[in-house]
């Protein structure tokens, strides 16, 4: 029997949800990479980026091959990047959205006028 369809989209984006696999998926927009390039870029320990990339090859994201010595990486399907450009504009307006409310918060003045009566709030007791 086969998973339902939302199943497999969930476990897909579950695949994207650490940031070091989003780390790597930047730097291999600009083309393949080699560990150490990754090593550097992402700031993890080899044994945690090597778990990283173990979990994005499984999920059949990225893929790796030998040239001589060196182990490279590159993205399976680069509509990934697509999807990540779409991820960033709705993060963006979600925080422009932010901006805006903070700009109309500022504006509103909780202090009393001058002249103003304050209370005190009565006191426990």
């Amino acid at each position: 029997m086969s998973r339902p369809v939302y199943q497999v989209k969930a476990e897909f984006f579950k695949t994207l949800g650490h940031p070091a696999r989003i780390r790597v998926l930047e730097l291999l927009r600009d083309g393949e990479r080699t560990v150490g390039e990754l090593l550097a870029a992402v700031g993890l320990e080899q044994s945690h980026l090597s778990q990283q990339l173990a979990v994005l090859r499984r999920a059949n994201v990225i893929r790796s091959h030998k040239d001589g010595a060196r182990v490279l990486y590159t993205v399976v399907d680069p509509r990934i990047f697509h999807l990540l450009e779409t991820a960033k504009a709705i993060i963006s307006a979600s925080l422009a959205e932010s901006d805006d409310l903070l700009a109309e918060l500022a504006l509103v003045d909780f202090r009393p006028s001058a002249g103003a009566r304050v209370d005190t709030p009565p006191s426990a007791g």
